[in-house]
């Protein structure tokens, strides 16, 4: 059969520029605070269409993965993300072209840095884009996960409620003209153990937007915090060792991403990035890890 279209998207990666669990809701969730930022680390997602051969069909949509550990059946939420949109009115699954999802895997996943959220996010911009779909993305997107919303508007976002409630914000002046080194241990930590350990802390004294939106890096290293670190750490001790590996190093700031395992440090010198990279390299010869300007995906 031959194929009507096919065409690639990139889906950046993120990290958490802070993350206060304030309280645990009622409906099970947790009300967070955290500023967003998009990182240059991605997937590419190839979408390639072949015609529908009727209207009395539902569109048939596949997928395959250059990771051979990742399920591309309905367990994957891309393909989560294009029935939810075929399922949104005022669409239909019927008339609409077949669809095949290639996702070329880059970004680990289980480490707090919103691989599959920025994948899914991809599949509906994409999806909605080539199937000539108008649909509340923000809203479909919020019902696959906290984070989806995110990847479907700016680079840097302060994101509150469960985060799915976003303001945007400038690019951070403390980020200017510095280094991102991003690594990944082998140790992957559950979001939902992650939550269950996590103590919530409703008493700040300062105000989080405002601490990365005008502080400097030396503001963040007293006050801006990860709140996940005290019981991922004492669970996953080499994640705390990165991050003293990163202090040690150079970094001017380091912290967990997410609810981990992966931890960022921010360098204001290449070199020192570079020399940091090579030491933890030769210390955890496993981890995964990218590194780039700040600004990298902006």
């Amino acid at each position: 059969m031959s194929l009507l279209k096919s065409l690639t998207f990139p889906a950046f990666a993120k990290i958490n520029l802070g993350l206060r669990v304030i309280r645990k809701r009622e409906d099970g969730f947790h009300d967070l605070e955290t500023v967003f930022l998009r990182i240059g680390w991605k997937d590419e997602l190839t979408f390639s269409l072949d015609p529908s051969t009727g209207s009395d069909r539902n569109t048939r949509i596949s997928m395959s993965c250059s990771d051979p550990h990742l399920p591309v059946n309905e367990e994957n939420l891309c393909i989560r993300a294009a029935n939810a949109l075929m399922d949104a009115p005022p669409s239909s699954r019927q008339g609409l072209d077949d669809l095949h999802i290639s996702l070329h895997k880059q970004i680990p996943y289980g480490a707090g840095l919103g691989g599959g959220s920025s994948d899914a996010a991809t599949v509906l911009t994409a999806c909605s884009s080539l199937w000539k779909i108008e649909s509340d993305l923000h809203q479909i997107g919020t019902q696959l996960g906290s984070d989806v919303p995110f990847f479907l508007g700016t680079g840097v976002a302060f994101g509150s409620g469960r985060g799915e409630v976003l303001a945007e914000m400038s690019f951070p002046p403390a980020l200017r003209q510095t280094r991102l080194l991003v690594v990944v241990p082998e140790q992957r930590v559950s979001t939902a153990d992650a939550f269950r350990h996590v103590t919530p802390n409703d008493d700040r004294l300062s105000d989080l937007k405002e601490l990365v939106a005008k502080g400097t890096l030396q503001d963040w290293n007293g006050e801006l915090v990860n709140d996940f670190e005290p019981s991922v750490f004492a669970q996953y001790p080499v994640v705390g060792d990165l991050k003293e590996h990163f202090l040690s190093s150079g970094a001017s700031y380091a912290s967990m991403s997410g609810s981990g395992s992966a931890v960022f440090g921010i360098f204001t010198s290449e070199a020192e990035s570079q020399t940091a990279r090579a030491s933890l390299q030769s210390k955890w010869p496993s981890i995964a890890y990218w590194e780039g300007a700040s600004d990298a995906a902006l």
